[in-house]
């Protein structure tokens, strides 16, 4: 079974995502607006028992992080893929490299660059429209994430939660 692990953000920062999903990113349906924070691994009935008790001992040492996001992005020319960009601080790093370091999965394939999607999968020409109408357009949005979410993927591709954890607020 395939799992993950993100943060949601807010329902005004998800709404405003959303705005633009709805038109841009053909997994609109499959998973709410998230950052992620550990890619897709794998594990079975057993394993993830054991990636939840980790997963909780990594948030009972980190405290809830700043999610400033403060601009639209593009993983251009790699992937057609747009975002609003947060902002990485040291809570944030941190609490990333506790969860793909020696930890459950594969490393990271990139450098970890927190986002929130918006468009993916476009043909270059609409991507390029819509980047230059985005980035005018801009974002400007900074809340408090308190909590992971352990996510899992049904049969149909979309993602639900299979538990979540309280980041430790008396760090």
């Amino acid at each position: 079974m395939k799992f993950g692990i993100v943060a949601f953000p807010s329902k005004k920062l998800q709404d405003l995502a959303n705005a633009y999903r709805k038109r841009y990113d053909p997994h609109y349906a499959l998973i709410t607006p998230h950052m992620t924070v550990k890619g897709v691994f794998e594990a079975n009935d057993e394993e993830i028992k054991e990636v939840a008790k980790a997963i909780r001992e990594v948030t009972n040492k980190h405290n809830p992080f700043e999610l400033a996001v403060s601009k639209v992005s593009t993983f251009a020319p790699i992937t057609n893929t747009i975002y609003f960009k947060a902002t990485l601080n040291d809570d944030l790093l941190a609490l990333h490299k506790d969860l793909n370091t020696n930890f459950f999965g594969a490393q990271p394939e990139y450098a970890f660059v927190p986002h929130i999607t918006i468009a993916q999968k476009l043909p270059s020409g609409e991507h390029d429209d819509i980047i230059g109408q985005l980035k005018m357009v801009g974002v400007d949005h900074t809340e408090v994430i308190d909590r992971l979410h352990l996510l899992y993927q049904l049969e149909d591709g979309s993602w639900t939660v299979y538990e979540t954890f309280r980041l430790d607020e008396d760090n």
